[in-house]
């Protein structure tokens, strides 16, 4: 969860205990090298108002595409439906495409997301429908079936994907682009909203930060960890559908324009309104309790009940857990979450699930999915010796 310093005195206890213990002792100097290179970036790092943007110092445009290059194309500064058509086509292939369509898209993706603000209102019209989609954590063969299932996006057949992309999968990096591609392409047909693991400490430890810099480069590990500050904390679909990544809050009363009114542009603090959104879990009894993540809380359907009622609103949609069925409906059918991650990191054995809604009664159509087969990839294969809890 990217605690080093906290972490550190209890792998120094856990080595005081069993002094002998191998992994004790790897854990324990890997929690040290973390702990000094925190100690050493915090020494040499300067202020907000100092740190440049480095987004704004990136120019695709200057960037040389070789002759040899075979992949996907784009022509000028517009992404097209034929480009991320042959790219998604490159990507099952295995084929990264060039630098210079990566650094295009992101970068066009980012001036999008930061344009909109931290709590975003959807419209769906009467007689149209809107799909909801939880983790997807870098299956990116996963995410072509739900397309296969569902429709690929566009204007007429909108999605929102409610965080956590990338990590603990080995294809984060082809699950972001495609993403992003499809926001350039259809800014209202593909909404994005963020995760817990939209975060440099999270994509350190479960694996997207290092299958970056394998696929690209490091300066893409910073590009993408500035440009997940910009995704939008929460949606609302036709003032009554409130969909977040994580859940409610440790206190009754929040409304909907203090959750608009959040600077969400930086890494998720520890505790506060932004820290629940993305961490918040809910609980079968009523209340508020201690989150077994170590953030965040849990939350009962009283909870739930209040704040529905405080804010006018009918349902709340949410992700971040595991789910046999990818879904679960709690707190008097007021709650559903979420989950589309299915066998969820080639262990779990769960279906993922996507969320149709048809206006104007917005009635959840639910539809769960096994999953499909898909290439062996290595940058994930260590991550499954760590815990396997949703994190």
């Amino acid at each position: 969860m990217g605690k080093f310093k906290e972490a550190l005195k209890d792998f120094q206890q856990v080595k005081r205990i069993c002094p002998n213990d191998p992994d004790a002792t790897r854990k324990l100097k890997e929690c040290e090298k973390a702990v000094q290179k925190i100690r050493f970036e915090e020494a040499i790092s300067v202020g907000d108002t100092e740190r440049r943007s480095i987004a704004d110092s990136l120019d695709y445009h200057i960037i040389e595409v070789e002759p040899q290059y075979t992949g996907a194309r784009i022509d000028g500064d517009t992404i097209t439906l034929d480009f991320v058509k042959q790219m998604l086509e490159d990507f099952k292939k295995q084929r990264c495409i060039h630098k210079r369509y990566a650094l295009q898209i992101v970068l066009q993706a980012r001036d999008l997301l930061r344009a909109v603000p931290s709590l975003v209102d959807v419209n769906v019209p009467n007689g149209c429908h809107f799909t909801v989609c939880g983790d997807v954590h870098g299956q990116y063969f996963d995410l072509l079936n739900i397309f296969e299932l569902n429709g690929l996006p566009s204007e007429d057949n909108p999605y929102l994907f409610n965080g956590d992309f990338v990590d603990r999968g080995s294809f984060s990096l082809e699950v972001i682009l495609t993403l992003f591609a499809f926001k350039c392409l259809y800014p209202t047909g593909m909404y994005l909203a963020r995760g817990n693991h939209e975060s440099k400490s999270m994509n350190k430890i479960y694996g997207f930060e290092g299958e970056v810099k394998s696929k690209l480069s490091d300066t893409f590990v910073e590009l993408f960890a500035e440009v997940f500050c910009c995704l939008p904390l929460a949606h609302v679909i036709n003032k009554k559908v409130f969909v977040v990544h994580g859940g409610l809050f440790s206190v009754d009363g929040v409304k909907l324009s203090d959750i608009k009114a959040i600077d969400r542009f930086c890494e998720p603090p520890e505790e506060g309104l932004m820290c629940e959104i993305l961490w918040s879990d809910p609980q079968p009894q009523p209340g508020r309790g201690p989150s077994k993540r170590g953030v965040g809380l849990s939350f009962g359907g009283d909870v739930t009940k209040r704040f529905l009622e405080d804010n006018n609103l009918d349902l709340v949609v949410r992700s971040h857990e595991v789910k046999d069925e990818g879904y679960e409906t709690m707190h008097d059918g007021k709650l559903i979450t979420v989950f589309s991650a299915p066998n969820y990191c080639d262990q779990m054995g769960n279906k993922g699930a996507f969320i149709r809604f048809n206006a104007p009664d917005l009635k959840p159509d639910i539809v769960s999915f096994s999953a499909v087969v898909c290439p062996y990839w290595p940058f994930a294969s260590k991550l499954l010796a760590n815990s396997l809890v949703c994190m």
